[in-house]
């Protein structure tokens, strides 16, 4: 579809996060594949994004063009400045002020988040807002992205009632994990600048606190998530963090797009990060990543011939790192190894340590994050691990089924959407229904056994590394979703 070029925006998208510049997970990769993807169908797409201290931006050269972008109440003395690149076709602007977004993480540290994160990422909210009104055009959606950009949509909402430049620009919340909500005192919202008209319970106000995620919710024209399991499991209490009243009130503006992988940066062929590229007539460079892996790591040449198990994710209850330290012993008799990227909670951290020390050859730790060694356990690995308690959508299985790593998940959100499991004739993974260790361990052991089934095996891995979940697919659920608003043609 080529969207009419005039000088309005089609869709300018609010993030906290967007890769390569800034990223602590899936967020930052969608946003830099989506609305690149949409760019390249013809539309007109900017994105605006905090312009953090540790930022990785330098080669794309951002520009300073404004150094007194006024935010207005509740800190009129106090402005934004506002940077600008491009990015693979894309108006990338961002939102700087050092005392706010020049600091070591983005949203916390280890001790907890940050005590101002609400005054942060309001001021973000009514920085970009003051940008989309100095650059002249409406656009004519607005996406807003999890609860650091919620407010945008409350913002909006009010302003089109009395400032004709904002009266036809459509607003869409997209939900990438509702556990995360932004929720403070009710002191903050009376110093937000809000419209006290928000502050009720089909508002912002969430049992006596200010929810920024809810405010976007109830304020947006459209909301959307990140898998169509997703977008069902939070209108139930199990799934929907308190918040499945409102989003149940709100289903018929409810819609799951499943996120996309972007076989750009993604793709064991042609991957620079890898020590050698592979593919599905050409499987022997997986065999030299998983070598050199094992070398790396100082891991048993035994496990040359036997599946190394990777999990990349942080070191949270949610993304079931608990259970893989309940079957790790159980792992260990299988004799497999195991490779763990990750960061988060520090006392799973320290244990994680401490069992290197007890599997030593066995088990390889990592703590931190690197773009190249996600890369690398990818096709190093023969099975990965997913054990999650919930998860939105998942990219990481996406990346794994294109490396050939199929993966062993939970039957939850998005990884139901996207692993068809063993033992279907169409099967690309290995799933399990319920986050419990004992469940976890048999899905693990029969994937196990079917590997050691050379011939099956390859045939899974096969039909992992062809399927298609590409950006496209999803850019295509976004344009349906912006025609069905009225906000393109």
């Amino acid at each position: 579809m080529a969207a009419t070029r005039d000088d309005r925006p089609d869709v300018v998208f609010i993030t906290s996060e967007m890769f390569p510049f800034s990223k602590t997970g899936g967020l930052a990769d969608v946003l830099g594949a989506l609305p690149t993807t949409l760019a390249a169908r013809g539309l007109r797409v900017a994105v605006m994004t905090p312009m953090y201290g540790r930022m990785k931006a330098d080669e794309f050269a951002p520009r300073l063009v404004s150094s007194d972008c006024h935010v207005g109440y509740p800190w009129p003395p106090i402005t934004a400045e506002v940077y600008y690149t491009e990015y693979r076709g894309v108006d990338v602007y961002f939102i700087g002020r050092d005392e706010y977004f020049d600091r070591r993480s983005y949203y916390n540290t280890y001790k907890g988040d940050y005590f101002d994160n609400c005054e942060r990422f309001n001021f973000f909210c009514r920085a970009c807002v003051s940008w989309l009104k100095q650059m002249g055009h409406s656009p004519r959606v607005v996406n807003a992205n999890d609860w650091q950009s919620a407010l945008v949509c409350v913002y909006l909402n009010y302003l089109r009632r009395t400032d004709p430049f904002f009266a036809d620009t459509k607003t869409v919340m997209s939900i990438h994990n509702l556990a995360f909500q932004g929720r403070f005192s009710e002191r903050l919202f009376w110093e937000s600048g809000l419209p006290s008209e928000f502050w009720s319970v089909d508002g912002c106000e969430f049992y006596g606190d200010f929810n920024m995620l809810k405010a976007g919710i109830t304020s947006a024209d459209y909301i959307t998530t990140v898998s169509p399991s997703y977008a069902e499991e939070i209108l139930t209490p199990r799934f929907g963090c308190g918040l499945e009243g409102i989003l149940s009130k709100r289903a018929d503006s409810l819609r799951g797009i499943l996120n996309g992988s972007d076989y750009q940066i993604w793709d064991p062929r042609k991957d620079t990060y890898l020590p050698s590229c592979y593919s599905t007539e050409r499987m022997t460079g997986k065999m030299w990543c998983k070598k050199k892996l094992l070398r790396e790591y100082y891991l048993s040449d035994m496990l040359e011939d036997r599946p190394v198990l990777g999990f990349i994710g942080r070191l949270r209850q949610q993304k079931g790192i608990d259970l893989l330290l309940d079957i790790l012993p159980q792992l260990m008799n299988l004799n497999v190894g195991v490779v763990v990227l990750g960061e988060g909670n520090l006392e799973t951290e320290a244990r994680l340590l401490e069992l290197m020390e007890d599997y030593q050859g066995q088990l390889a730790a990592i703590i931190g994050y690197t773009e190249e060694l996600a890369h690398r356990i990818q096709a190093g690995c023969d099975i990965f691990l997913m054990p999650s308690r919930y998860e939105p959508c998942g990219l990481t299985q996406m990346y794994a089924l294109r490396y050939g790593t199929p993966p062993v998940a939970t039957a939850v959100g998005g990884l139901r959407d996207t692993i068809a499991p063993y033992p279907s004739d169409y099967a690309t993974g290995f799933t399990f229904a319920e986050p419990e260790p004992n469940l976890f361990l048999q899905a693990v052991r029969e994937a196990v056994e079917v590997w050691e089934n050379r011939e099956a095996w390859a045939e899974i891995v096969h039909r992992a590394m062809t399927q298609d979940f590409s950006w496209d697919r999803s850019a295509e659920g976004y344009l349906e979703l912006y025609r069905d608003m009225g906000a393109l043609s």
